[in-house]
């Protein structure tokens, strides 16, 4: 998500960058094309059109710093305004509260309502006792799918009678999560394909009748033009107090997510991001606008690898790095980690400055579709072989691509690229060395 965007800024602000002086007519047309970069992100006109005066208004009469450039200016303006738009701070759920605080997830068929209310209790199961309950009567399995979602999770989901409507579902569950003690309970509504007066009407009734402490607009990141009037309608008719965006790593453009967030004004919650029911992330508005201007984000990426390696692994890791030690074992468990955060083109978008980089990283680096083949080859080696690479001759080369059902260039390839992190570990530990080095030198010099 967001690459149409960032391509589009990052043009606009290269031009920027090679000029020491800003002319009036250079700054009209970097606006203009800001508002164009935005509108083919599918940002509604109406956002378009207030985000870039809100820029020209700032950047107009302001003296540039001495030791800054034009374009860093600008370009902080953009971060700042961007940061704005999207909330300025991460917004936390309100589940504080009696039990059971009521979670209510409304939207249009489609948008991954049902999967995101698994999604969501999952996360919550950390700390809360959780249950989901299925008001969703009129798409054919839509209870059994919450039902079977909340069996893989090890969630309770409330029991399914059929023929029940969805007011006395919302009676029934409220009253089965207070009397079994759950702390949350999160009510996936029914959708439409679009939006009518019968759908919100219920709507109105399940939120009087359950006093939600969130509801939750399930949007989908690829909507396009016409996801101001959805977030518009929902929100006027029972008052939003959030939104969740699903498919972001799909091809949406993120027009939505400014578009959504400048209408109703509601903080963006989470970001649903993938398949698997753990692929939900906190938004946080810094972090994303530093995305979307190809500035990286280090920290989520971190905290990925942390919550699926591990702290223990990602410690163990850490202290043979600062030793300089890296072998076959510690390259195969980097490849299993980076395999279950979506491989190597999901976490490309953390990076900074990526864009420009991109090719040069696809040329040099794993292949995604390569990773099983590799961890595949390292299986076929011995313990003293993924210990000490070193001892690969050319005879052992050959019985381990015959083990691993591969060519001898495979195996040559991944030692290749070992060497070249192995090297690049060494190094980081030498420079370790020097700096402690000089740094004791300091402290027993005698002045």
């Amino acid at each position: 998500m967001f690459k149409s965007l960032t391509d589009n800024l990052n043009s606009v602000f290269q031009k920027l960058r090679r000029k020491s002086i800003l002319s009036e007519d250079d700054f009209n047309a970097s606006i203009r094309q800001i508002r164009v970069a935005l509108l083919e992100a599918d940002v509604s006109l109406e956002v378009a059109k207030n985000f870039t005066e809100e820029i020209k208004n700032e950047v107009i009469g302001k003296k540039i710093i001495k030791g800054i450039s034009p374009a860093q200016m600008i370009i902080k303006i953009v971060q700042d305004h961007l940061v704005k738009i999207l909330g300025s701070e991460k917004s936390e759920l309100n589940i504080i509260g009696k039990s059971p605080v009521v979670i209510m997830l409304v939207g249009l068929q489609g948008a991954g309502k049902t999967t995101t209310a698994a999604k969501l209790a999952l996360k919550l199961k950390k700390n809360k006792k959780v249950m989901l309950a299925s008001l969703d009567i009129y798409r054919p399995a839509a209870q059994k799918q919450l039902e079977m979602l909340g069996k893989q999770i090890n969630i309770s989901t409330l029991p399914i009678i059929q023929e029940e409507k969805p007011k006395d579902i919302t009676i029934r569950a409220l009253k089965t999560a207070k009397s079994e003690g759950y702390e949350i309970l999160i009510l996936d509504t029914a959708g439409r394909m679009h939006l009518d007066l019968d759908m919100m009407d219920e709507l109105k009734v399940i939120k009087e009748l359950s006093s939600p402490q969130e509801i939750l607009l399930v949007a989908d990141s690829m909507t396009g033009q016409d996801a101001i009037n959805i977030a518009k309608n929902f929100n006027d008719s029972i008052a939003l107090t959030g939104i969740i965006f699903t498919r972001v790593d799909g091809d949406a453009r993120g027009g939505a997510i400014l578009s959504m967030k400048m209408a109703t004004n509601c903080p963006i919650k989470f970001l649903g991001y993938g398949e698997k029911l753990n692929d939900l992330e906190d938004f946080y508005p810094e972090r994303i606008a530093k995305r979307i201007l190809d500035m990286g984000d280090v920290v989520s990426l971190v905290e990925r690898a942390t919550e699926i390696a591990g702290q223990e692994e990602i410690d163990k890791l850490q202290k043979k790095v600062q030793k300089g030690k890296f072998d076959l074992n510690d390259l195969a468990s980097q490849l299993k980690t980076l395999s279950k955060m979506g491989g190597m083109a999901s976490i490309m978008k953390f990076i900074p400055s990526i864009g420009s980089l991109k090719q040069q990283m696809n040329n040099s680096l794993f292949n995604d579709n390569d990773v099983k083949k590799y961890i595949a080859i390292i299986n076929s080696m011995t313990k003293k072989e993924r210990m000490n690479p070193e001892i690969l001759n050319g005879s052992r080369r050959l019985r381990i691509a015959k083990g691993a059902g591969l060519k001898v260039s495979d195996i040559n390839f991944l030692i290749k690229q070992y060497n070249k992190m192995s090297a690049l570990v060494s190094g980081f530990s030498k420079h370790n060395k020097i700096k402690d080095h000089d740094i004791a030198k300091l402290l027993n010099k005698k002045y």
